[in-house]
């Protein structure tokens, strides 16, 4: 899936390619940017990201699999 949004925009792919999967329920996929092995602190940089990059990923997401999910980070 990521393969998908790197094709279609490298900077959205990098938005999201240090994501976590947190969890995944009922069609909504939650992730996390929150690493304890790169940083001490909380280094989410969810407003600084672009919303239409949030869209693509979920379009990768449809195309990739053939279903629409819900992305939720945390």
């Amino acid at each position: 899936m990521l393969d998908a949004l790197l094709e279609r925009d490298r900077i959205a792919w990098l938005a999201f390619f240090d994501a976590r999967l947190m969890e995944y329920s009922d069609g909504v996929l939650t992730i996390s940017f929150i690493d304890a092995q790169k940083f001490s602190g909380d280094h989410n940089f969810s407003i600084a990201r672009n919303p239409k990059h949030l869209e693509m990923l979920n379009e990768a997401i449809e195309s990739t699999y053939g279903r629409r999910l819900v992305v939720v980070e945390q």
